[in-house]
């Protein structure tokens, strides 16, 4: 049986680029070369191109994504999504790959756009009766209420980029004096915003995949961050304890796993999924959902992997033999 060309794609056009790189290369390393022949496409602003070790970069060809290698010219039968943040995770890529035919990773194009905007994510699921902060949106150009807004959801409470992932573009503002300052940090990174009230209690974090085709979700990963929250340094600057399995009750880990899984039936994902949630008055409440979530080794869904018991080479080969046969979630 012949081997399978894979295409892994990193970077992106956000501000997440370096750390999806980490994810790609992750993600290079722990497929089996018995199975795949891998090439690591990086998909930049200033170009996209095979950035495969033996080789000089080599240019994609985007009228078929293919490459052309010593005269032969590769296409690939699958593509590893592991963009963080537009164009991998919002839906471009997603859609660009499904008009070209060629079966990829993560969540199909529709559902990646609503995914990635958090705004138009939570007014889904709430409809479903999944419990979550209460919000406010603002576009940029829009006239600030102050008052208006802490009316609404109270101090502390949580300014964020309505479009952008990695905790770029947030802030927790403290008192109304501080809010337009927040705001301008959030419009460095999105044109729309989220303002989201202070939830009190422990927050964790739910791998949800389609594993051998059943929905599973993965062992809970509590966030205890030594910042004032789960931000960019928490995150990948060893600024905070990612504890798996959460410290949480057997009834309130069975109530995330399920809530988690809900999400992900809801939305109709498929890939690797990440949910992030906070138990607010003993309950779940859902604050956004990652469609290509970090993989490199620092990241959340490696380590509940290992807990769970499944290897990253067979975590990712599941995800790749998920995409290629089409098979839907059950």
């Amino acid at each position: 049986m012949s081997k399978l060309t894979i295409a892994v794609l990193m970077g992106g056009y956000s501000s997440e680029a370096t750390i999806s790189q980490m994810s790609g290369n992750t993600v290079c390393k722990h497929l089996d070369p018995s199975k795949y022949t891998v090439y690591p496409i990086s998909i930049l602003k200033d170009g996209w191109h095979c950035t495969h070790p033996d080789h000089k970069p080599i240019p994609v060809d985007k009228s078929d994504f293919s490459i052309t290698l010593d005269g032969t010219k590769i296409k690939f039968d699958c593509v590893f999504n592991t963009i963080h943040g537009t164009p991998g995770e919002d839906g471009r890529i997603q859609a660009y790959l499904g008009l070209l035919n060629i079966p990829q990773t993560a969540c199909n194009y529709y559902e990646a756009a609503l995914t990635f905007n958090k705004r138009d994510c939570i007014s889904v699921l709430r409809a479903y009766g999944i419990k979550t902060a209460t919000n406010y949106f603002i576009n940029q150009g829009d006239a600030i209420n102050a008052e208006e807004i802490i009316s609404k959801v109270g101090l502390p409470c949580f300014v964020k980029a309505n479009k952008a992932g990695s905790s770029f573009g947030v802030s927790k503002v403290y008192a109304a004096e501080d809010l337009e300052a927040a705001l301008e940090n959030s419009f460095k990174e999105d044109d729309e915003i989220i303002i989201e009230s202070f939830l009190e209690g422990t927050e964790v974090s739910v791998g949800v995949i389609n594993y051998n085709g059943k929905i599973t979700a993965l062992p809970v990963t509590e966030i205890v961050s030594e910042n004032d929250f789960f931000d960019y340094e928490a995150k990948y600057a060893g600024k905070s304890q990612e504890i798996t399995p959460a410290r949480i009750s057997p009834e309130q880990t069975d109530s995330v796993q399920r809530e988690a899984e809900r999400v992900f039936k809801i939305l109709k994902l498929k890939g690797l999924t990440r949910a992030e949630f906070i138990f607010h008055n003993g309950e779940p409440h859902f604050l956004e959902v990652n469609t290509t979530p970090g993989l490199s080794p620092a990241s959340i869904i490696p380590q509940q992997a290992k807990v769970a018991g499944i290897s990253l080479s067979d975590l990712f080969d599941n995800v790749i033999q998920q995409a290629i046969s089409g098979r839907s979630s059950q």
